[in-house]
């Protein structure tokens, strides 16, 4: 996008009626023949297909943001899967990636025969994470949910706990190995029943400092190694579905580092998050939206990621895994509105 000043608009006035005035000049000038190759051997970039992408996310009703509670019964754990307009609209943005992740993605466990504790749904929490207990996603709703996916021909991307066996070592920081007899018991049950996942993305922002709580780009990078020796086994004589990370906000040294560690045809997508617009209570965030400078910056961070890749990882690609405009479940008076759409 592209603003002028306001004496760039009158010089640009001022050519528009020079054009408009002298036509006939324009018309009898001479021009010569051109030729114009264009060297079609090299990508310069590829789109996938499957880029529309919709995030299903884990928030419970009880989830509020200053003076509004918006989630209602609008997350994977009690939307009305079998609402036929859902089907509907899927299908209609065919092929539609579906990322079931978000904020509380670190703290659900999965209903797997050694899980060791009751299957109980979030819970408001002092101590947790976002104000929140952890959860637990049954093995039916996880049927359900592969029933509408399968219906719909929706390619999956599932973002799994990245927390699981660590330990809090400091405000916002976590260390430790992460313990994946949870998740690979659930990903078992999910190659047993045939369900096609695309892709398995770990973790949702614990890159950098984090949002939250983070973790250590070394630890994070070994265990991502783990994941992928994991979906090697569990795939094996099938198509493998891509592995995933971190899925969070871009930092330079915590990228590099991350892509250094995890090594070669490890992380086939590097996610990061985009809210450019800033809090949804901002009130800056409809004058934001309607500036094309504001909206431009973000092509700083798409180039900084591209660059990181290309050093560190090019068997890797950027992809923006969550993007809402403005963080904290949106703007109440512009994420619902057509002032949106500039975004």
């Amino acid at each position: 996008t592209t603003s002028f000043a306001g004496g760039g608009s009158m010089r640009l006035w001022s050519l528009l009626l020079l054009l408009v005035c002298l036509p006939t000049l324009i018309l009898s000038e001479d021009y010569s023949d051109v030729t114009v190759i264009v060297r079609g051997s090299k990508t310069i970039a590829a789109t996938s297909d499957e880029f529309i992408c919709a995030t299903l996310d884990w928030w419970p009703p009880e989830k509020c943001n200053y003076d509004q509670c918006p989630w209602g019964k609008a997350s994977i754990l009690n939307m009305d899967l079998t609402n036929p307009l859902l089907a509907k609209v899927i299908q209609a943005f065919s092929p539609l990636r579906i990322r079931v992740g978000g904020s509380l993605q670190d703290q659900v466990v999965y209903e797997t025969p050694n899980l060791g504790s009751p299957c109980r749904p979030f819970t408001k929490a002092s101590s947790g994470l976002f104000g929140f207990s952890k959860g637990c996603i049954t093995m039916e709703r996880w049927d359900a949910m592969n029933d509408l996916f399968l219906n719909t021909g929706a390619v999956i991307t599932f973002g799994l706990n990245a927390l699981r066996g660590r330990k809090q070592i400091r405000k916002g920081v976590w260390g430790g190995a992460w313990n994946s007899s949870n998740a690979q018991e659930f990903m078992e049950y999910t190659v047993s029943m045939n369900y096609p996942i695309d892709s398995w993305e770990f973790g949702n922002e614990l890159s950098g400092s984090g949002i939250g709580a983070s973790v250590g780009a070394e630890q994070y990078g070994k265990d991502l190694v783990e994941l992928q020796k994991i979906v090697d086994q569990l795939y094996e004589n099938s198509s493998k579905p891509l592995v995933l990370a971190p899925g969070g906000f871009y930092d330079k040294q915590w990228f590099a580092k991350l892509l250094d560690v995890s090594g070669p045809n490890v992380v086939r997508g590097m996610t990061h998050h985009i809210y450019n617009l800033g809090a949804g209570n901002d009130p800056h965030v409809a004058n934001r939206i309607l500036d094309p400078q504001h909206l431009s910056r973000v092509s700083d961070t798409f180039r900084d990621l591209q660059l990181t890749v290309q050093r560190h990882g090019p068997w890797s690609a950027p992809w923006v895994g969550e993007a809402g405009g403005a963080y904290n479940s949106g703007s109440r008076t512009v994420s619902n509105t057509f002032l949106d759409s500039f975004w």
